[in-house]
């Protein structure tokens, strides 16, 4: 399966959605631009969609009021805090501002979870 180039304008609406401010980066993710607030994804395109990252409450507001939108990089396997923007966000920069906001602050509040580390599963031969 062939993943598609997002189109020119969603990629420039992307670059002027980002907000700027400390911890904010950008880099890509799937190829794709995306934009971390310390280190956590909260806002992204892969390929013709524009999706950011919610907490379990704000996805439920998310969905009471554009319906349905989970992101789906592949069919039948979703990013669970992940939802795709419709085009009446795509279209309203205040709407859009809102809820990256909601996004980036989300991002910014998750901890960062330290596995032990792993017992190495070669050993050389003394």
């Amino acid at each position: 399966m062939a993943w598609t180039k997002s189109p020119k304008p969603l990629i420039e609406l992307f670059d002027k959605s980002v907000p700027s401010g400390d911890g904010i980066t950008l880099r890509k993710m799937f190829g794709y631009p995306a934009a971390f607030a310390n280190g956590k994804l909260f806002i992204g395109l892969h390929q013709n969609d524009f999706i950011m990252r919610l907490s379990e409450e704000d996805r439920g507001r998310f969905t009471a009021e554009f319906g349905e939108r989970i992101f789906e990089p592949i069919e039948g396997r979703p990013m669970r805090e992940y939802v795709r923007l419709p085009g009446e966000l795509l279209n309203d920069a205040r709407k859009r501002a809102f809820w990256i906001k909601r996004s980036r602050h989300y991002a910014e509040s998750i901890t960062s979870t330290t596995k032990p580390a792993k017992k190495p599963s070669y050993r050389p031969v003394k």
